[in-house]
């Protein structure tokens, strides 16, 4: 059981509480609305301070200088103020959804109506900062002590009237850790089939919210509980119930082990999107080259599962930066294995490349997540502290350039590349360190392919 905290006016954003006060001196009922209410009762710090009034659009625009319309059909204005952005909203209820998203019939109402047609009762709730009251209509207070993440009437036709309530409906009852209430949770496994009609950009962004904002594990396992996953990720869903080699995956199949490391996902820092991403896809290359031999074997699952995050990011309209991002880390994650092997120069520019914290701290979740043994992330993080202060260890200054080449007599080509690839390698591994001995090595090296000194 929870317990609810009283709002005090000081809690409120000075930018809202300022519209809230200019629509009550102007005849009109203005109350904050929806989650800033739920996170206030909850002693916690409001990210968005949506306002909902009585006050049609056109009013607002006369009560602000500076406002914009982003849905004049639904009655929402934002409105512009030295502290920040709000949106202002009509109250409304909403008719049927024949589309599964957008609402056939939009009409302006007063406050209990507009509570009625929202998704979650504990996002129902109002505040009413003239009155210092909570305005509930919907019993939202109740769940909030219960911990209990209930649909608003009919749970069936309030999820059914947009189908991304379903993915909201679980992303609440992850990032609070509480329990679906029982109807609630049949009519989410009852409408998950329909899920694909929801457009790919908004489940995207649902599935990313999952992933990042608390209780991703237990998100992604209420995604497979309900079915929703094998029909907007069936590549994860794949992955329940294959077996991995005991001897590196202890915890169990492939599916437990994506769990364990969306569990130590949470405790991560400074967890990007694209790394919740990559710790969710990373192995779904698995599946298919799955062999047993003398063990259990995935060979090639990373180069294989690059493809298939490709297409996923592709499916779910992800920006190119971000998909060609998750691709790479899930090509990249197996590298760790070579560390100690590689030859300097090729540890160096592993280590120095862009991706390169992303990946390290992929890896130490995929170690956490399976056999628990960190030596190779340490011996990494051991490498770059040791070379901390000396910055050119890792980018050394370049000896020759294409220009230096051309004056030794060499002709231009692809061949350049290579070979200033080359002297660079030398610097990384310490066996050349000026223009003089970088010439020498060069003419050394490469003797037919343009004039000796």
């Amino acid at each position: 059981m929870a317990t609810l905290s009283p709002i005090r006016s000081e809690q409120i954003d000075a930018g809202a509480a300022a519209i809230l006060q200019t629509l009550h001196e102007a005849g009109h009922q203005a109350l904050l609305a929806g989650g800033c209410v739920r996170d206030l009762l909850l002693g916690k710090r409001p990210t968005d301070w949506d306002i909902a009034s009585d006050a049609e659009p056109p009013r607002v625009r006369e009560l602000f200088p500076r406002t914009y319309a982003i849905g004049e059909r639904f009655g929402i204005i934002r409105v512009v103020t030295e502290l920040g952005e709000y949106e202002v909203a009509r109250f409304r209820r909403e008719g049927s959804y024949s589309d599964g998203r957008h609402p056939d019939i939009v009409e302006f109402t007063d406050a209990e109506e507009d509570a009625r047609r929202r998704d979650l009762t504990i996002n129902a709730l109002f505040y009413d900062p003239i009155a210092g009251e909570v305005v509930d209509f919907v019993d939202g207070r109740y769940d909030l002590v219960a911990q209990i993440v209930r649909a608003v009437g009919d749970p069936e036709t309030r999820l059914r009237d947009d189908r991304l309530r379903v993915l909201r409906t679980i992303r609440f009852a992850a990032r609070l850790d509480w329990q679906i209430e029982t109807a609630t949770w049949k009519a989410a496994c009852a409408l998950a089939p329909s899920a694909d009609t929801v457009s790919a950009e908004r489940v995207h962004e649902e599935l990313t919210r999952i992933l990042t904002e608390g209780g991703a594990a237990t998100g992604a396992q209420l995604l497979m509980d309900s079915g929703l996953m094998a029909v907007l990720l069936p590549e994860v869903a794949a992955l329940e119930g294959v077996p991995q080699p005991p001897e590196y995956h202890p915890e169990g199949d492939v599916w437990v082990h994506v769990k364990r490391m969306l569990f130590e996902l949470d405790r991560a820092t400074e967890a990007t999107p694209e790394l919740a991403w990559a710790v969710l896809l990373h192995d779904v290359g698995k599946p298919g080259t799955f062999s047993e031999s003398d063990r259990i074997r995935f060979n090639g699952h990373d180069a294989r599962g690059a493809e298939m995050v490709d297409a996923i990011g592709y499916r779910l309209r992800m920006s190119n930066a971000r998909r060609e991002r998750i691709r790479e880390l899930t090509a990249q994650h197996m590298r760790f294995r070579n560390v100690r092997q590689m030859r300097e120069s090729k540890l160096k520019r592993f280590l120095r490349s862009p991706l390169f914290p992303e990946l390290l701290e992929l890896h130490r979740i995929d170690c956490v997540g399976s056999h628990g043994a960190l030596d190779l992330y340490e011996f990494c993080r051991d490498r770059l502290e040791t070379m901390a202060d000396d910055p050119e260890g890792l980018v050394p200054p370049r000896l020759l350039s294409g220009v230096d080449l051309i004056e030794m007599g060499y002709a231009t080509g692809p061949r350049f590349r290579r070979m200033l690839n080359w002297v660079e390698d030398a610097q990384l591994e310490g066996r050349i360190h000026s223009f003089e001995e970088a010439r020498a090595e060069i003419q050394k090296h490469f003797p037919d392919e343009g004039e000796r000194g």
